[in-house]
Order: structure tokens, then C-alpha cells, then sequence
């Protein structure tokens, strides 16, 4: 592991909480999916999660996070939060709405607060890993540390795998 060349917002955000927290950072200028990251990082696709922001059908956004090989569901997201439907966001909306990059978007520390839910296999795992706020910077935390940072809740998000 290296040392961070910046803290990001969401790094500040645990420090301040008390959260124990460690993160990795790896060579990269540009997006790459998650599954590349786990791969460059060595660590198993299971325990590394990835962010996404939808609209709802009542016009608030959600924030989902699942692991990086999974298919968001997006009746169980719906379900999750209560409303009639969502659906995601273009990327060219997050950073103006989150104040994080395609590739660098955690739960811990956007603009405003919104509903989070995790999905439950986080809960399988003594640390996951999640963007750490910036593109080639991941945090290595406990779910339920995770869940406390970001005011989330873990509920089934995921797409049934065949």
C-alpha cells in the first residue's frame, strides 16, 4: 500500500467520525471499472464495491452499493427505498449532484446527504473496499463502518446470478 499523495473529503470524513480506515492507491488517469481495480489491486471481486446514484420515481436520487461483478436490480432497489421505480443517473449528472468522477464515487462525503442502502453481502465480509473518493484511491473498512458514514442500511440489491 502507498501512502495518499492528498486526502480526499470522504478520508477526512472517517478521521473525523473515529472510523478506522485503510486505503490503497494504484496507477490509473482515467476511468476503469471496478473488476479492473480489484484486479490491479489483487483483492477478490466480492469484497470490492462500487457506487451508483439513481433517480427515483418521486424526482430524489438514491445511492446504491454493490459489489463490482453484480447487476443492479433495480426493482429490489426500488423496493429498498420505497418508492415506485428508479433508474440511473447519466454520468454526466454525478459530479454536478455528488462532487465525485465516474471512478471515484463513494458514499462517504457527497454534496448532500441521500438515501444508501448496501447491499446485504457486504454484511458476509469483516472489510470491503470502496472508492476512496477519487479516481486510483480505494478505503478499506468495515460494512457496518461504512453504513455509519454514509447513513446507510443494507438491503438485497443485486441481480439473481444464473
Amino acid at each position: 500500500m502507498s501512502k495518499d499523495k492528498t486526502k480526499t473529503n470522504a478520508m477526512r470524513i472517517l478521521e473525523r467520525l473515529g472510523i478506522p480506515f485503510d486505503h490503497q492507491e494504484y496507477e490509473c488517469d482515467e476511468f476503469t471499472d471496478g473488476s479492473d481495480v480489484a484486479d490491479r489491486l489483487g483483492l477478490s471481486h466480492e469484497e470490492v464495491f462500487k457506487t451508483l446514484v439513481t433517480l427515483g420515481a418521486d424526482r430524489e436520487h438514491y445511492v446504491f452499493v454493490i459489489p463490482v461483478d453484480a447487476e443492479l436490480d433495480l426493482k429490489k432497489c426500488a423496493r429498498a427505498v420505497g418508492v415506485k421505480s428508479v433508474q440511473m443517473i447519466h454520468v454526466k449528472e454525478l459530479f454536478p449532484l455528488t462532487g465525485y468522477v465516474r471512478g471515484g464515487c463513494t458514499a462517504i462525503g457527497m454534496k448532500k446527504p441521500f438515501v444508501t442502502r448496501i447491499d446485504e453481502s457486504a454484511s458476509l465480509f469483516p472489510e470491503i473496499y470502496v472508492s476512496g473518493g477519487r479516481i486510483g484511491c480505494q478505503i478499506r473498512l468495515s460494512p457496518d463502518d461504512l453504513c455509519r458514514a454514509c447513513g446507510g442500511d443494507y438491503a438485497p440489491l443485486t441481480a439473481d446470478q444464473p
